[in-house]
């Protein structure tokens, strides 16, 4: 038995590594949650988008979305964030003290998409 190897085995299983998770997967686990998040999604918009900057086991994130109109948009950002950082912590098991949420598009739906059309 050579000394590090007696060392090792006094070091419990859980120190001896570590496990690092990709921001690109954290930004894939955010979108997800946000589109969850999102009461009634546009037919016609693109899914939710995320980037992620993680530091020292915190993920700062920045969601850029799309929304039907009219609705609660302030209700609706906050329904992503929450989601997002709770989401975030589950899977990932990073704290989230930050979740900016952009809204990049409104999509008329229902009434106000058919008085659209007959606009010219």
């Amino acid at each position: 038995m050579t000394a590090l190897s007696g060392v090792k085995d006094r070091i419990a299983a859980g120190e001896r590594g570590e496990t690092r998770i990709a921001d690109r997967v954290v930004a894939k686990i955010a979108a997800q949650a946000a589109k969850e998040a999102i009461d009634e999604p546009p037919e016609q918009g693109g899914a939710p988008r995320a980037t992620v900057t993680v530091h020292r086991g915190a993920a700062r994130v920045r969601v850029s979305l799309e929304l039907g109109y009219p609705c609660d948009i302030g209700r609706q950002c906050g329904g992503v964030r929450r989601r997002v950082a709770e989401r975030v912590k589950a899977l990932a098991g990073m704290e989230v003290p930050e979740v900016a949420v952009q809204v990049e598009r409104l999509h008329p739906t229902g009434a106000s998409a058919a008085a659209q059309g007959r606009i010219q």
